[in-house]
């Protein structure tokens, strides 16, 4: 799951985009099932699905990519073998771009990772199936995932003056240097025996295979090498010049001065022997059995559903605020529970930003597809443009990538019908909405023994839109109109395309007119599915209408959407009238009257066995405390374009973000990449980094993972390099001569607290009566909006902030909980040290896990220095900005930090 998304990120990657959102969709056996009663050759299922969270959203995190939608669909047929898929959105400056045919006297050098034998066969090996031996037999397959020095070949290809360089580049995935390096031109000569390994003992078939990860390969002209490999040494990463293209055209490979391998590229061109095979579509079985029971009964089974229930505790474990673009959260509205069915991301911009955002949605229904795959990969392309239309973009500026996933084919033709009919039914829904399909993946491995993972082809709609315009899911209000559009299906359940379009059509025009105040596409659950979710962000009931039918409340149409209108909108002619939006938590249908608190409760314990987000310490009373200054604080000297010196360590993934706050109010950033490849690179980081500070206002320590975020590793490095004696005796002279500041955020408020300059004000040894920071008592890492109290506007960064100010602001971390000494505790709040605190929707300080997300003592989610100059707080501030988070209402966040700190030297 790990290795997955960093080759998902190398793709584009390898094309010089720079990838910054992630759709993640898998699929999974019931996880709920007992472990006793795991089939034999199979781990469990909770086991499987927890662990394959943990290893993507850890991937993810550390690399700096905010992953925004995450959904588990649940099957039988996935205990056949687990679907890890999804979809990652990257974007370049056109002029970066450059592509050109290699010529004789070019090199190709090797970007990143070392070689080791980590993933020989990864490729094929994933592309098998599964048999009861697999679970001893194909460990060695899976290769070791290395966010971190991913991160490094991101900022490098960030880099215009490094990409400029680029004449065709690989990324290393299936087949390693053989097909990475063997793809990049007609004629090379690869020397093996130059590739960095991991450890020495590998052969020459190991070194040519291995899908070891976070490598590229690059070609340059000669001339060009030398400066390029200077400009990925500036980044910590190492570069080494393993080939020469050719004039001869063939693939040649050398370790230790002989010939292992001499091929004709003519024969590799061939592409091997052709295949066929025949395939013959089953007449599918279309029809459903109708459910039984009361509406309330109905309700009740629908909310537990697995593929209804929430998934929250999934979600949250997952970065999605990185990069300070997101305009979607996961779930909207005041109590982030409406789940969003689509992301939207504005494209980031380095020096600049833009109010363009891309959008991604997905469709699929395992047991549609199963009944028929023919009409289920219909339905899923309809599915996922429907979501991108429903959240403001179009249907022409529309793209897809399918994504299949079948049971072993071998020579049954009728097994082979299976993903035909799929693909027939894909290519007709593009062709009749006028879609095209510019990518995609296919897998038909999924067979353990004898049991198929359903049929499976996944539709991912992509499209563009301006951040003002993106409309979310949850309800907005009371006594708003609530409508149903719903095209025309044919009686063999087939789409009327005629009326697919004209409903696109319609919601698009709605959408334009600004008459759309919550719009959801139509899912397994259907109409009582979309009201029910769009109204639990705000707790917003429904009065349903008197004669609305039950059954088309329960049926789920590819392709409907529900809406809610703004006030005086008229109703299309063809819209189905369901009610208005109504203060009372309740669906009201006449004299019924059935709460919704009960089936939120339902919904949210389904999976909370397996993904727990409600788990609740015991509540203590907790007060809010104040602390005002009549005069804010003020440098004794003045600096128009304070410069802020922000260091990367090896981990560090928010210094873009952090440098882009600081410059909106007139800073100068300097952002400063420690080396530690070596001890000379250590020392030269050393005297470089000291030298910064005597130039530099203010030392702000970003966020991320300082030593890939190991137990109790959080800053480690970050702490060894402050207390070095140089970088020491500048820190204090930066802030007892010149008065300055330092910040540190998340990982940096980690780095802060260890090395005591908060919230004693000077680096000093600490000890177990010192305050701390551990893991969150949830035992994951946490990703959510938060809302904090300001307790002390004491500081220079809060020069802005009034006390007792509530805003929101993002949090993402898995040791952020706060610890301290009551005796010291109260000291800190004595002297106004205590800024600022979790509290829940009243203001009032709480350890209630929605709200804490960590479980502070005192719900403390900041602190400073003494004189309030170093601020060290878990939320992270940077990630503020215009249009962001466009699902959570009455948003206030926190970017006034950055202009009080350069206004204190102003």
């Amino acid at each position: 799951a790990a290795t997955c998304l960093g080759g998902a990120i190398r793709d584009p990657l390898s094309g010089r985009a720079y990838v910054y959102q992630a759709m993640r969709i898998t699929g999974a056996a019931d996880p709920l099932k007992p472990v006793e009663e795991t089939m034999k050759g199979k781990l469990p299922q909770s086991r499987l699905t927890v662990t394959a969270a943990n290893g993507y959203s850890s991937y993810g995190n550390q690399i700096g990519l905010a992953t925004g939608h995450v959904h588990e669909v649940y099957h039988p047929g996935y205990v056949a073998k687990r679907m890890e898929i999804g979809a990652v959105l990257g974007a370049a400056p056109a002029a970066n771009v450059v592509r050109e045919r290699p010529e004789p006297g070019d090199v190709v050098i090797l970007l990143g990772g070392r070689t080791g034998r980590d993933g020989c066969g990864g490729a094929t090996g994933s592309s098998k199936s599964h048999t009861v031996e697999s679970l001893e037999t194909c460990g060695a397959e899976v290769q070791k995932g290395n966010a971190p020095e991913e991160r490094k070949l991101q900022r490098l290809f960030r880099n215009p003056a490094a990409t400029r360089l680029i004449r065709r580049c690989n990324d290393f995935g299936a087949g390693g240097v053989s097909v990475a390096i063997g793809e990049l031109a007609d004629g090379l000569l690869i020397d093996l025996t130059k590739v960095p390994k991991k450890y020495e003992g590998l052969d020459g078939t190991e070194l040519a295979i291995s899908e070891s990860q976070e490598r590229m390969a690059v070609v340059t002209r000669a001339r060009d090498a030398e400066t390029f490999r200077k400009l990925a040494d500036a980044e910590n990463l190492e570069s080494t010049i393993v080939a020469e293209v050719t004039e001869e055209k063939r693939l040649v490979m050398t370790l230790d001065g002989h010939e292992v391998v001499n091929i004709s590229r003519a024969f590799l061109d061939t592409n091997g022997a052709k295949r066929f095979a025949d395939a013959r579509i089953e007449e599918p079985d279309i029809q459903t059995a109708k459910p039984e029971g009361s509406f309330r009964e109905r309700l009740s089974a629908l909310v537990s559903d697995l593929n209804v229930a929430s998934e929250k505790g999934l979600v949250e474990r997952f970065d999605s605020t990185i990069g300070a673009g997101t305009v979607l959260m996961p779930y909207g509205g005041a109590r982030q529970l409406s789940p969003s069915q689509a992301m939207a991301c504005r494209i980031p911009v380095l020096n600049g930003t833009t109010t363009t955002c891309s959008l991604m949605g997905w469709g699929f229904d395992p047991y549609a597809s199963e009944r028929s795959p023919f009409r289920g990969a219909q339905e899923a392309v309809i599915t996922s443009i429907a979501k991108v239309i429903a959240a403001g973009g179009s249907q022409k500026q529309c793209w897809l990538s399918l994504q299949e996933f079948f049971g072993h084919t071998g020579t049954d033709p009728k097994r082979w019908g299976t993903p035909m009919a799929a693909l027939l039914g894909a290519w007709k829904a593009q062709m009749n909405l006028e879609v095209a399909a510019i990518g995609g993946k296919d897998s038909m491995s999924g067979t353990f023994e004898n049991i198929d993972v359903p049929p499976t082809l996944v539709s991912f709609a992509v499209s563009t839109a301006k951040a003002d315009r993106i409309i979310s899911t949850e309800f907005k209000g009371p006594d708003h109109e609530v409508i149903l559009l719903k095209p025309d299906y044919d009686e063999n359940g087939m789409p009327d395309y005629r009326s697919v379009n004209l409903i696109f059509r319609e919601v698009e025009k709605l959408n334009a007119a600004g008459s759309v105040l919550s719009s959801r596409v139509l899912e397994r659950g259907g109409t009582a599915e979309a009201v029910f979710k769009m109204g639990l962000g705000n707790r917003i009931g429904m009065r349903l209408d008197s004669g609305l039918d039950e059954d088309l409340f329960f049926e789920a149409t590819a392709g409907a959407f529900v809406l809610e209108l703004a006030e005086g909108t008229e109703i299309p002619v063809n819209g189905i009238r369901l009610g208005r939006t109504s203060e009372s938590y309740a669906f009201a249908k006449g004299l019924e009257r059935i709460g919704l608190e009960p089936l939120q409760k339902a919904w949210e314990a389904k999976l909370e066995p397996v993904f727990p987000y409600l788990k609740q310490p015991e509540e203590p009373t907790i007060p809010s405390y104040t602390y005002r200054n009549e005069e804010p604080l003020h440098a004794s000297y003045t600096a128009a374009h304070p410069h802020v010196l922000i260091p990367v360590f090896p981990g560090t993934n928010c210094e873009w973000d952090t440098a882009a706050a600081f410059e909106k109010y007139g800073a100068e950033t300097e952002i400063f990449v420690i080396r530690n490849r070596s001890a000379e690179e250590i020392e030269d980081s050393v005297d470089r980094f000291a030298a910064s500070i005597r130039n530099s206002h203010i030392i702000a320590i970003p966020g991320g993972f300082s030593g890939g975020d190991e137990p109790e590793g959080s800053g480690k490095f970050i702490v060894s390099f402050f207390r070095n004696p140089k970088i020491k005796a500048e820190v204090h002279k930066l802030l007892d001569e010149r008065e300055g500041l330092m910040l540190g955020i998340c990982n940096g408020f980690q780095a802060l607290i260890k090395l005591g300059l908060v919230p004693y004000g000077h680096i000093t040894d600490t000890d177990e009566h010192s305050p701390t920071l551990t893991f969150n008592s949830i035992g994951r890492h946490q990703s959510m909006l938060v809302r904090t109290r300001f307790a002390s506007v004491k500081s220079p960064w809060l020069r802005y902030a009034e006390a007792g100010e509530i805003t929101h602001v993002a949090i993402s971390h898995g040791e952020g909980r706060f610890v301290c000494e009551p005796e010291l505790f109260r000291h800190l709040v004595q002297n106004g040290q205590i800024v600022s605190q979790y509290v829940d929707l009243e203001g009032h300080p709480t350890s209630d896990i929605r709200f804490n997300p960590n479980n502070s003592y005192m719900a403390v989610e900041g602190i400073t220095s003494a004189d309030g100059r170093i601020l060290g707080k878990m939320g992270h501030s940077e990630r503020s900005g215009d249009g962001l988070y466009r699902n959570i209402p009455n948003l206030k966040t926190q970017e006034f930090l950055f202009r009080g700190a350069v206004d204190y030297f102003r």
